[in-house]
C-alpha cells in the first residue's frame, strides 16, 4: 500500500479531514505570547487513541519533518475513512523552545532564565489519583481501565499552574493521558534510532521497535525526574504495583522514540520514518490497511541501566577510533581526548555492546558525555 502518493490526485473531501485546535499558552519569560496546535484525525474518543508529538525539545528537529509527513498521510486515510480510532498529532510541541534564538541556533532544550527542562517534572498521575479510585476499582480491568482515565483528567484540570511553561506541560498530559499509544518522537545529539519505553511495555512494543528498526531497545520503569512518556506510560504499573490484588492493565503503550539526530534530517529518512510509524498505526488497529510481515528486529532490548555513558575526565578534541553502529567489546578503545598540551586520555569500552551514540561536537571537557554503548543483554545492568 502506498501510504503517501504524492503524484495522485487530491482526494474529495466532505469534511476537513482534521480538526484543528490551538492552545493559548500566554506569555512566555520574554513576554511574548505562544500558542499550541493539536490536530485530530477520526471520531473524538473513538479506540484506540494514540497520541504522537515531537519537538519537546524543541532543538531536537528530524521529528518535525516526519510529523509533516504524517499530516499529509493521515488526512488520506481520513479521506478515505480508513481512521478508525483517534490519532492526535502535537507537530511542535513546544513553541516557547522554539523561539528561544541565540545567535544561529536555537537553545530549545530548557528553558531560558530557569533552566527547566521542558520533558522533565511532568506530574505524577499515580500519586494524584490514588486515593480517589481505590473504593471504585474492581475486578473488570476494561472498566478499572476506564475509572483510571476518568480520574486522571480530573486530577490534571485541577492543577493551579503559574506560567505559560507549566501551562505547556499541563497541556501536552491533558491531550495523552487516556492514549493507548503515546510516541514522544526526539532525537540524540549523533545516534541510531533507539526507543526508550516501560519494562512492563515489553515485549509488547516490539512491534514498534521493529517497525521504526530501533537498533537499541532500553527498557526503564522509574527514573524518578518524569519524563513525558513516563508520565503517561508509568501510571499503569505504579497502580497495578500498589494494588496487586486488582486487574489493573499497563493500559498505555508509551515510548520515546531518538530519530537520528538533527544531521539526519531530510525527506527520505522522514517517509522512512513516517512509513514506519503508520504501519504501526495499521498493525495496532488505529489505521486500516495491511502493514504486511512485520521486520526483523535488529538492535536487543535490555534495562536502561545495561547502557553506559562514555564521559571524558579531561579538556581535549575527541579522536574516535570506532563509528558510530560498530560493536564493541570491553576494552575495545572508543576515543582518545587529546588535549593542546600534555597526555591524551583513552576512552574504552566499558561492556560489550553498541556503540549507538556519539557526539558531533568532537571537543571535551571534564564529565562530558561523548558517547553511549548499549549492553547485549541483562547481565550488563
Amino acid at each position: 500500500m502506498n501510504r503517501l502518493n504524492e503524484d495522485a490526485p487530491e482526494l474529495e473531501m466532505d469534511k476537513p479531514p482534521f480538526r484543528r485546535r490551538q492552545v493559548g499558552l500566554g506569555a512566555d519569560r520574554t513576554g511574548e505570547e505562544r500558542n499550541l496546535d493539536i490536530l485530530s484525525f477520526g471520531e473524538p474518543g473513538a479506540r484506540p487513541k494514540a497520541y504522537l508529538q515531537t519537538a519537546l525539545h524543541a532543538d531536537e528537529l528530524p521529528g518535525m519533518l516526519v510529523m509533516r509527513r504524517l499530516i499529509d498521510a493521515l488526512s488520506s486515510y481520513a479521506a478515505r475513512g480508513d481512521v478508525i480510532g483517534e490519532i492526535v498529532l502535537v507537530p511542535v510541541a513546544n513553541p516557547i523552545g522554539l523561539a528561544q534564538l541565540e545567535g544561529d541556533y536555537m537553545q530549545g532544550r530548557v528553558e531560558r532564565g530557569t533552566d527547566r527542562n521542558f520533558n522533565r517534572g511532568f506530574p505524577d498521575l499515580a500519586r494524584l489519583i490514588r486515593t480517589k479510585i481505590e473504593p471504585k476499582l474492581g475486578d473488570d480491568p476494561t472498566e478499572n481501565t476506564a475509572i483510571i482515565r476518568k480520574a486522571m483528567r480530573k486530577a490534571l484540570a485541577k492543577i493551579d499552574l503559574a506560567d505559560a511553561f507549566e501551562k505547556l506541560q499541563l497541556t501536552l498530559i491533558q491531550n495523552a493521558c487516556d492514549a493507548d499509544i503515546v510516541l514522544d518522537l526526539h532525537a540524540d545529539n549523533q545516534a541510531l534510532v533507539h526507543l526508550y519505553t516501560g519494562k512492563a511495555l515489553w515485549p509488547d512494543a516490539t512491534d514498534l521497535a521493529a517497525e521504526i528498526d530501533a537498533r537499541a531497545v532500553l527498557l526503564c520503569d522509574y527514573s524518578g525526574d518524569g519524563p513525558f512518556d513516563e508520565a503517561c506510560g508509568g501510571p499503569w504499573w505504579t497502580l497495578s504495583d500498589l494494588f496487586p490484588d486488582l486487574p489493573i492493565p499497563p493500559a498505555c503503550l508509551s515510548a520515546t522514540v531518538e530519530l537520528r539526530s538533527n544531521n539526519d534530517v531530510n525527506s527520505d529518512l522522514a517517509a522512512r520514518d513516517a512509513d514506519a510509524i503508520l504501519r504501526f498505526l495499521e498493525r495496532r488497529g488505529c489505521l486500516k490497511g495491511d502493514p504486511g510481515a512485520l521486520p526483523r528486529l535488529i538492535g536487543n532490548a535490555v534495562p536502561v541501566n545495561a547502557m553506559r555513558r562514555l564521559k571524558a575526565s579531561i579538556e581535549g578534541v575527541i579522536d574516535y577510533k570506532l563509528r558510530l553502529g560498530d560493536t564493541v567489546r570491553k576494552g575495545d578503545v572508543i576515543a582518545d581526548i587529546v588535549p593542546v598540551m600534555g597526555d591524551p586520555e583513552t576512552i574504552v569500552a566499558p561492556i560489550d555492546g553498541l556503540l549507538f551514540a556519539r557526539h558531533d561536537q568532537t571537543w571535551a571537557w571534564p564529565g562530558k558525555t561523548i558517547g553511549k554503548v548499549a549492553g547485549r543483554n541483562d547481565a550488563d545492568a
